[in-house]
């Protein structure tokens, strides 16, 4: 009866739960195509909708300097391997708790060296009051999974496995879209100092020239103080910068698991990192499917389903069955003989029927803690859908920046051009001079963070949609069911 009964399990059967049935991430229909603009990172981008992401999205930057760290981070990065460390535990754990469903077999040897005292009776028939006893015995213990509280563990157990796995590959995917993104910082920032140095530059030519008027007496001594006010303003930028791109330098080397004294020789800007044009996008009713994080959230909620099982199960009356056979004997050269054979078989059950509540509240409290793990899955798929709604209008938004970035560095460029010309020839006010310079020092750095954007946000993205890990050779939820 109790292996027929062990068919059957308390608590809970868990239920996938449904996919959103939403049509679109946004309020509205956003275009199919983004706008273009000339230079680096100004290609259109087109979204095709219900493709799957690459598995190793980040090539479609095109940057093999990127590619070589990003390789060598999945390798040697410390979260990653921590990460690897608990998904091995796990299973473990899980496999552990399987050995549940068998009996336990232990075999032991006892030998002592005893004395009677004198007043009681002989403890051998010899009447000797010195005696040495020998006793190996094989002990079987089972306790049968009558109500399913054992299967309902052993679920948890794999559900947590499957969570850990999960979280490995959303610790794959935050460390690829981190190295992404801190590439395209690095890129972004050498560009900011590339364009403050040049307007240095400028400003320097400038105050050379207001310097020989100052000589001819063109100009009085206040426009070049001015002039070289506004240098030194332009020069303080400089240090922010590089103290920034060093940081991100030390970033980059601990990301790929080195020391910050240990960084790679790949440099990055603008140029070399190549925008991708096509971006396939999920459709909303499989984004569940392809995030990491939302999958590890509905296996949590899994085992907390589970633990309800586990609860109930402990309610309920604990079955245990045993044996012991063994042979005692007072040397080891009569043990198995005649009359030294000793055997047990018993069995037990027992109920508790008072214990001031605390298995009704454990059970309630498995109930609280499956409403709580349902409550976070749910808020993981809102924050989740909220990632690509915030991506996919970013990258749109973006296009139309870099547009308007890339007219108004134009136009500030021939606004700076024409007032360096006039104020060589002595037919423009320096205050002219400051505005264009100003202006045009504004304008490339507004370029530079414009183009920048697309790609941050084109990875970013790409890591809202789950990364497209199901399409990756070795992905680590497909190398971990190997284990």
């Amino acid at each position: 009866m109790a292996f027929l009964l062990a068919g059957c399990a308390v608590g809970p059967d868990f239920e996938q739960p449904k996919a959103p049935s939403v049509e679109r991430y946004t309020p509205a229909s956003l275009p199919v195509r983004t706008a273009s603009a000339p230079g680096p990172a100004g290609a259109a981008q087109r979204f095709l909708d219900d493709r799957d992401i690459p598995g190793e999205w980040w090539q479609l930057f095109h940057s093999a300097p990127l590619n070589a760290l990003i390789e060598e981070a999945l390798k040697a990065n410390p979260t990653v391997a921590a990460t690897e460390a608990a998904l091995r535990q796990a299973h473990e754990l899980t496999l552990a708790g399987e050995g549940a469903f068998f009996p336990t077999v232990q075999v032991g040897f006892n030998a002592s060296r005893n004395k009677t005292a004198a007043s009681l009776s002989p403890a051998t028939a010899s009447g000797n009051l010195y005696y040495s006893l020998y006793s190996p015995q094989l002990g079987v213990s089972y306790t049968p999974d009558v109500f399913g509280g054992t299967r309902r563990q052993v679920e948890a157990l794999a559900a947590e496995e499957e969570s850990q796995r999960f979280q490995l590959e959303a610790a794959y995917l935050t460390l690829t879209a981190n190295l992404v993104a801190a590439a395209v910082t690095e890129a972004s920032l050498r560009g900011q100092i590339a364009a403050t140095e040049e307007i240095i530059d400028i400003q320097r030519q400038s105050l050379d020239v207001l310097r020989r008027q100052q000589e001819l007496g063109h100009v009085a001594g206040a426009e070049v103080a001015a002039q070289e006010a506004a240098l030194a303003q332009a020069q303080t930028a400089l240090p922010p910068l590089r103290k920034q791109l060093a940081q991100q330098r030390h970033l980059l080397a601990v990301l790929i698991g080195r020391f910050p004294s240990e960084q790679p020789n790949a440099a990055f800007d603008l140029a070399s990192l190549r925008l991708p044009e096509e971006l396939p996008v999920t459709l909303p009713s499989r984004l569940v499917e392809q995030r990491p994080d939302i999958r590890a959230a509905e296996a949590e909620l899994h085992a907390a389903s589970a633990r309800i099982g586990v609860a109930t199960a402990n309610m309920l009356p604990q079955i245990g069955l045993s044996a012991n056979v063994g042979s005692t004997a007072l040397s080891i050269g009569s043990l198995f003989g005649p009359g030294t054979a000793f055997w047990t078989i018993a069995a037990n059950a027992a109920q508790t029927i008072f214990d001031a509540g605390t298995l009704l509240h454990k059970k309630r409290a498995a109930d609280a803690a499956f409403d709580l793990a349902a409550a976070q899955y749910k808020q993981t798929v809102l924050t989740a859908f909220q990632n690509v709604a915030d991506a996919l209008q970013a990258l749109h938004t973006d296009a139309d920046g870099l547009v308007a970035a890339s007219a108004a560095e134009h136009a500030a460029a021939t606004s700076l051009e024409i007032a360096r010309r006039q104020l060589s020839l002595g037919a423009v006010h320096y205050l002219a001079l400051l505005n264009a310079q100003n202006t045009y020092q504004q304008a490339l750095n507004n370029l530079v963070q414009a183009q920048a954007a697309r790609l941050a946000d084109t990875a970013a993205l790409f890591q809202a949609l789950g990364g497209g890990w199901r399409n990756r050779n070795g992905a680590p939820v497909s190398a971990a069911a190997r284990i």
